[in-house]
């Protein structure tokens, strides 16, 4: 008899974050590491952005400048509750 042994490779992080509730936003995941924030009529807002660090898994928010077409970086957060919390604010 042959045993036969297969190598898994993880495509997603090992916990999935929680997609939280934002009032008047939509998230919409791109990727296993990327959600587009958007508006209900459809309007790009910016991103949300899982990046693996040594230190554990960190939220990037980046705003999409729709005047400019260039993204800039809000922050890096611990949690992407408080990632997402850019986006409310402005």
């Amino acid at each position: 008899m042959r045993t036969i042994k297969h190598r898994i490779t993880a495509t997603a992080p090992a916990t999935e974050p929680c997609t939280p509730a934002i009032p008047g936003l939509t998230l919409v995941r791109v990727n296993d590491c990327l959600w587009r924030v958007v508006r209900p009529a459809g309007e790009l807002i910016g991103y949300v952005e899982l990046i693996a660090t040594p230190g554990g898994t960190r939220f990037r928010a980046k705003r999409f400048l729709s005047a400019q077409r260039r993204v800039l970086i809000d922050g890096e957060f611990w949690a992407m509750g408080d990632a997402v919390d850019c986006f409310r604010t402005r």
